[in-house]
């Protein structure tokens, strides 16, 4: 059974270590703003084991200015549960939540490898990529709700 359900910062480091920072140290996995009230994680649970995890941060990108916006970051599903449609059940998860709080833009940074899988749900990439320093080249991406 697939839950997803609103979970502490603390309870993602186990997945964005093993899936975005693979052989880092784990302080490597606390994003700033991690804690704020603003600030929502949600987890994936496949029959209670936590697979999959997203976080949205109550975060203005200027590009998008005159938004009401929110940007996800840190949405990592481990590799043993890839393929399964987790992911987009993350981020359709958040587009709901967005809907329901007035959020009418989102926009994240992609790795490279992750625009394809962005670009089927309707997200548009914006500028040239980017580097990201020891996380890899991204592109930032945005969807109008």
């Amino acid at each position: 059974m697939i839950q997803i359900k609103e979970i502490p910062s603390k309870e993602t480091y186990i997945v964005r270590q093993a899936v975005l920072r693979k052989g880092k140290p784990p302080e490597s996995c606390i994003f700033e703003g991690d804690d704020l009230e603003t600030t929502h994680h949600f987890g994936l649970f496949d029959n209670e084991y936590l697979t999959g995890i997203i976080s949205l941060f109550d975060k203005i990108n200027p590009i998008f200015a005159g938004q009401n916006q929110a940007q996800i970051r840190g949405m990592a599903v481990l590799e043993t549960h890839l393929k399964k449609g987790f992911g987009e059940t993350l981020v359709k998860y958040c587009e709901t939540y967005c809907n329901e709080n007035k959020v009418d833009l989102i926009w994240f940074n992609a790795r490279t490898a992750a625009v394809g899988f962005y670009k089927k749900m309707e997200y548009q990439p914006l500028g040239a990529p980017f580097d990201i320093k020891d996380v890899g080249e991204h592109y930032l991406m945005f969807k109008k709700l």
